[in-house]
């Protein structure tokens, strides 16, 4: 069942022009997300800084009386939306619930720039915080990998190219499957059609043979067994559903150790937005936990 919050998110959802109708525009869907994000609330951070990782932009985050250990945080929007601007309020929340700092990177996105350019970006900035890259001093102690739905997906790949350099990984609603397998597509797509979660596929792609790629459909992986501890969060009703799932699945075979949370009623999203759904708040807290957990 649709938790109440989730209803009014559906229907303001139907009432959106879908990403896949022809000529839709991108850049203005882009401004239109810059300018809501800048309405929200933002919590306030000991610091908060503009990087350049070797090339690509970073902002970090350092809360007050942090810990030693990074957060690298890869933002969701279907690759092809969202940016270091619109998940401003989100990073400073997972800075001050985990005590850590964070490091939001501006990826590149599509359809400007194809696969594999985000994951590529992803690669530059873990270079760059390791013992010789210019981020060496933000690379002391532990650190982890965070993502929502595309950002999960580039979360997890950055795990897979860098086995060993990560303490822990958490994965929220992670967007892992061009081919649609899962039943939750036909079942469980309140809000979130599958249509356009196909769209974003096509944008991402540089061509039909990247769908095939591990680093683009990580569930194809065969280097699973490498992940760190990791933590993958699902909503009921999100078309995404199954794949998260089935991936925590394939990870506990796989010997990783791995902590897998539906999260009732609630619908692919949710976790953005602390002030129109009220498991948005205990999640952040449930990835602060599980991050804090692997120090």
């Amino acid at each position: 069942m649709l938790f109440p919050e989730s209803v009014r998110a559906v229907a303001a959802a139907a009432e959106e022009t879908p990403v896949h109708t022809p000529g839709y525009d991108i850049e203005a869907a882009r401004r239109e997300a810059r300018e809501a994000a800048l309405a929200e609330p933002r919590e306030e951070v000991a610091e908060v800084r503009d990087l350049d990782a070797d090339g690509v932009p970073c902002r970090l985050y350092v809360p007050e009386g942090a810990d030693p250990g990074l957060v690298v945080h890869l933002h969701g929007g279907g690759f092809v939306f969202h940016d270091v601007e619109v998940h401003d309020a989100a990073a400073r929340r997972l800075a001050n619930r985990t005590g850590l700092a964070v490091l939001s990177v501006d990826y590149r996105r599509p359809p400007e720039h194809r696969f594999p350019a985000a994951p590529d970006d992803v690669d530059t900035v873990m270079a760059w915080l390791g013992p010789d890259g210019g981020g060496a001093d933000l690379g002391r102690g532990p650190t982890y990998a965070h993502g929502d739905s595309a950002g999960a997906n580039l979360a997890l790949v950055a795990a897979l190219r860098n086995p060993g350099r990560l303490a822990a990984l958490a994965l929220v609603y992670p967007f892992l499957d061009p081919d649609q397998a899962g039943e939750s597509y036909r079942t469980a797509a309140d809000g979130f059609d599958p249509a356009e979660a196909a769209w974003y596929w096509e944008q991402y792609a540089a061509s039909p043979a990247d769908l095939r790629d591990p680093d683009l459909a990580p569930l194809r992986s065969d280097r699973l067994a490498t992940l760190p501890p990791t933590l993958v969060v699902t909503a009921e009703h999100d078309p995404l559903r199954d794949e998260g799932e089935e991936l925590a699945r394939r990870l506990a075979g796989e010997g990783v150790e791995v902590v897998a949370t539906r999260y009732l009623g609630q619908v692919h999203g949710f976790w953005r937005f602390p002030d129109v759904f009220p498991a948005a708040e205990p999640l952040t807290v449930q990835v602060a936990g599980f991050l804090r957990l692997h120090g």
